[in-house]
């Protein structure tokens, strides 16, 4: 089955005007406040990271706060797929089941179907005894 969605828009990975809105003002250059979040992506510490740009510790603080970090644990991810995918997977849910046990009992019919697959392909080569001038894809 071919989904038939549309990709996203332009500027669908940009921060909501209203996001912006709500966030604090920084009172630091973007050169500054770039340096800053570099520096903590290193490993240092708000205070250490003030002190080597030469800036207030509360205008650091308030630019570090907004920054991504990457969590190291994550059990979770975000799946961005087309309103067809999405429709799919809907369908395929059994009762009031999480969206994750669906994607991942998908994934693993999948993964399963494939080895079969490939398992009846390596047998009936072998019971063959030669391989075929074109192979099965």
């Amino acid at each position: 089955m071919a989904f038939k969605g549309k990709p996203p828009g332009s500027g669908s990975g940009e921060m909501s005007r209203r996001t912006v809105a709500l966030r604090p003002a920084i009172d630091l250059p973007p050169r500054q406040r770039d340096e800053a979040r570099r520096l903590r992506r290193t490993g240092l510490e708000p205070a250490q990271i003030a002190e080597a740009i030469g800036a207030p510790l509360e205008e650091v603080e308030k630019a570090l706060v907004q920054m991504r970090m990457p969590r190291p644990e994550t059990t979770r991810g975000t799946l961005n797929v087309t309103l067809a995918a999405h429709a799919l997977v809907m369908k395929e849910r059994q009762g009031n089941e999480p969206l994750w046990q669906t994607m991942d009992r998908l994934l693993d019919e999948l993964l399963r179907h494939r080895a079969a697959e490939a398992a009846r392909l390596r047998r009936r080569h072998a019971e063959g005894g030669e391989l075929p001038l074109f192979p099965e894809t």
